[in-house]
């Protein structure tokens, strides 16, 4: 049985092969090409991968990213497709379903959004409830440093507490909207935002949002 991982990889690979190589995205810096050579390594140079999070290993991402930048478009593409090498433990499908189904929505949206012509994506209410599932998991990681208090709210009500602290802006929207506000896409997220207009401010002004 195919998983949300897997299928959104096939579409993450279909949108960066139909957008092409210089195709903008909404990753700050990042082209089509960019992006996709940052999935690559993230996957196949766990040497690498790790300056995302290691400083002293920043500038050796940095460089490997470039290098597989220079790869033809179509091969990265096709390294995407097929997946992690069996050494990956995104092999292992457990593994690959928790840790890239949501990498893998927010970059096709990334590609999507970066579009003039992009609409809202129907998602399956499973799915929906899978990326609320991971996003009540991940919103306190991701707001630690806000300098105001966030609340995420769905529709019929649920919240998950973003950041404790006054004052307090509420974001409402449903389960992708509020992933793509949280992931710092606030600019492209469909969603409703309320509290003091200051503190809403200091919000849209941060960069403490997101990974």
């Amino acid at each position: 049985m195919s998983t949300h991982a897997k299928r959104e990889r096939l579409l993450l690979a279909d949108l960066l092969e139909a957008a092409g190589p210089e195709a903008p995205t909404l990753c700050e810096g990042w082209n089509a090409r960019d992006l996709a050579a940052h999935v690559v390594v993230r996957e196949r140079r766990p040497d690498a991968a790790g300056g995302a999070f290691v400083k002293p290993l920043a500038a050796r991402l940095e460089r490997v990213q470039a290098e597989f930048a220079d790869k033809p478009y179509e091969e990265l593409i096709q390294l995407i497709r097929t997946g992690p090498p069996r050494f990956s433990p995104f092999s292992v499908k457990q593994i690959d379903e928790a840790a890239n189904a949501v990498e893998f929505y927010v970059h096709a949206e990334d590609v999507r959004r970066a579009q003039k012509d992009w609409s809202p994506r129907e998602l399956d209410p499973v799915f929906s409830d899978v990326l609320w599932s991971r996003l009540e998991k991940m919103a306190r990681v991701m707001g630690r440093k806000l300098p105001v208090g966030l609340v995420l709210r769905r529709p019929d009500g649920r919240t998950a507490v973003a950041h404790r602290g006054t004052p307090v802006v509420t974001v409402t929207g449903e389960p992708p909207e509020l992933l793509m506000f949280t992931m710092g896409r606030q600019s492209s997220a469909k969603v409703q935002v309320e509290g003091d207009e200051a503190a809403i401010t200091r919000l849209s002004e941060t960069k403490a949002l997101g990974i």
